[in-house]
């Protein structure tokens, strides 16, 4: 009756934190729980009032209840390092963090683990994650590890609760990201966005400082003389309807050189009425500066990165 009446009064209550069978009590008395008027409601809300005023001061959290406490003051770097440190996953079952974590974060572990510590995990996950973590594994790793799963039968519960606390303080500990995306996607992005010279020279300078790095940034750039070798041709008719016919005949008329197979390739993939009547408006174009063309061909690939980003189309992986 308690919770009924808290919830409805909008109150958050962290009922998570309650064992899991308590939650599931709670959950089918309050579904078989029928009206009750408002004496009683009264009187179980007096009494609970009275037993509320004779509890000593909620202090004694332990460090678990003091990092709930200052969730949002403190750094969460610093927060989950305590937590290690303690031993805590900041959830009673510390399996349900460790079976939700990305494959990518999940492959490493079964690495670098032991053959009989890879094996509880492995057992612990969904066979569709546990079949794609394998995937990545060296074939021999992964025989060993699949042949340890057998042996698992004779692992105590506490075992495995120990070794998953230590897993999911581990998984915990991630440093805290300024930035949403690596450095080559944002000097990708950036260098997307530049003028054709710019871009240029600033690929030079990157492959006199690093050339490593000048090769992943380039892989990372798409620009309008990329797409033949990125773009299916089923895909060009979705880009052409989202590019305003003036832009695109824009785009055809700065395409010369090496940027001209680009051009072709557009209208090719389109209906011959259309393509000849974007080819004469571009014919028509004499006055046409450079900074006009690159705009013109930077709305063309703006509008192939928003379909790609929609997952209405995918490019082709560049060549290495």
């Amino acid at each position: 009756m308690l919770v009924q009446i808290l919830l409805s009064e909008g109150a958050k209550l962290s009922l998570e934190e309650l064992p899991e069978d308590l939650q599931t009590d709670l959950a089918n008395t309050l579904a078989a729980l029928g009206p009750v008027d408002q004496a009683t409601r009264d009187a179980v809300v007096e009494d609970f009032a009275r037993e509320l005023s004779g509890q000593s001061s909620p202090f004694g959290r332990g460090l678990s209840g003091a990092l709930r406490l200052l969730e949002g003051t403190i750094s969460p770097v610093l927060a989950q390092k305590l937590r290690a440190k303690a031993g805590l996953t900041g959830a009673d079952n510390p399996w349900e963090r460790i079976t939700e974590s990305p494959t990518e974060k999940l492959a490493p572990l079964l690495e670098r683990e032991s053959i009989e510590v890879a094996a509880v995990i492995l057992s612990k996950l969904s066979v569709t994650k546990a079949a794609e973590i394998l995937g990545q594994l060296p074939g021999e790793r992964a025989r060993r590890i699949t042949y340890a799963v057998s042996q698992t039968s004779a692992v105590r519960p506490d075992a495995v609760r120990r070794i998953g606390q230590t897993l999911a303080s581990e998984l915990a500990i991630e440093p805290e990201r300024a930035f949403e995306s690596g450095p080559v996607e944002r000097v990708g992005a950036i260098l997307n966005s530049a003028r054709g010279s710019v871009r240029d020279e600033v690929l030079v300078g990157l492959d006199e400082t690093d050339a490593a790095f000048a090769e992943e940034v380039r892989q990372a750039i798409f620009t309008f003389a990329n797409i033949p070798e990125r773009i299916d041709p089923r895909d060009v008719p979705k880009i052409v309807r989202l590019v305003e016919q003036d832009v695109l005949a824009r785009a055809i008329a700065a395409a010369r050189g090496d940027l001209e197979t680009a051009g072709e390739f557009l209208l090719g993939a389109i209906s011959k009425r259309m393509a000849e009547t974007i080819r004469e408006e571009a014919g028509e174009i004499t006055d046409l500066s450079e900074e006009d063309g690159e705009e013109a061909m930077g709305l063309v690939v703006a509008v192939i990165r928003q379909l790609e980003g929609e997952g209405e189309i995918h490019l082709v992986a560049g060549e290495a």
